[in-house]
């Protein structure tokens, strides 16, 4: 991860060092007083810095929520586009963007209502008496998805002004990284990290089968309320500050779980980090 990170701290069009990028945190940390030029350490501490860290928590809370999600369905193939919790996120924002202009505050809770309330319909329309149908709920999530989509692409013919900024959502970007919208993704991940740890031997039941976890005393309806909550909120703050990223939810924790097995006291840990170097290299290809 730390090797990851310094090349990616290297990549980019102006020419920087590694001597001049560890200068240049060496003045902020340490205080030293080392002659930089100030372009190169705006484009280091402004540009590259809080896009590299975005990177590594959108990676990780994507693979994060795809290890859930996989977990409660006990489908491999489900990841936050597959149940609609993304398109969800992503027409939240295209409102929002309409509405409110460039304001990330509006952006990200246009894409968490979004997410949860597209996360909501899918979980009312599987839930028959009590007991959700994960085969209804992927096929609803599917439908809803599609749905979405098609609304947004509506939304980018009637806005021709914010076509640019609803297209780029719909593939994804770091390049509008800022170091708010770091912390604040850096706030929902860790605090949805706890949780998913504090709770991983209910996941491993729930995997397994509900009526082996209920049997145990596991409270399986509420569980997966609150698993789906949490998904659709770190899927809702990476739509808002990256756009709608795909297959890292969906093949990470699948990959990892071929390694380290079923159970998520490893899989999470793994699926994380993984998660956060394949997304950080990714952008690096892309920049």
């Amino acid at each position: 991860l730390l090797i990851t990170i310094i090349f990616s701290v290297l990549v980019g069009t102006a020419n920087i060092t590694s001597a001049t990028v560890i200068k240049i945190i060496s003045n902020k940390i340490l205080e030293n007083n080392f002659n930089i030029d100030e372009n190169i350490k705006f484009i280091v501490l402004n540009l590259r810095m809080p896009r590299i860290i975005l990177a590594l928590l959108v990676g990780s809370s994507l693979a994060l929520t795809g290890c859930g999600l996989q977990a409660l369905f006990k489908n491999p193939m489900a990841d936050p586009y597959v149940t609609g919790t993304s398109s969800g996120a992503l027409f939240g924002a295209s409102l929002a963007l309409i509405l409110f202009k460039d304001n990330n505050l509006s952006l990200a809770i246009a894409s968490f209502i979004g997410s949860f309330l597209s996360t909501f319909l899918i979980y009312n329309f599987a839930n028959k008496k009590g007991e959700i149908s994960i085969t209804t709920m992927l096929l609803a999530g599917l439908v809803l998805s599609s749905l979405l989509s098609a609304i947004v692409q509506i939304i980018m013919i009637f806005s021709k002004s914010e076509l640019i900024n609803i297209f780029t959502f719909t593939m994804g970007s770091f390049g509008g990284a800022t170091w708010n919208g770091v912390i604040i993704m850096a706030i929902i991940f860790f605090a949805s990290l706890l949780f998913y740890f504090a709770h991983y031997k209910e996941l491993n039941l729930i995997s397994i089968g509900d009526e082996n976890a209920e049997s145990i005393g596991v409270n399986v309806n509420k569980m997966k309320k609150l698993f789906l909550i949490l998904s659709a909120l770190l899927t809702s703050t990476t739509v808002a500050f990256a756009g709608v990223i795909g297959f890292v939810g969906l093949i990470i924790p699948h990959f990892f779980r071929l390694i380290v097995g079923n159970n998520h006291k490893n899989l999470i840990p793994f699926s994380v980090l993984g998660g956060s170097i394949f997304m950080l290299l990714c952008d690096d290809i892309a920049r």
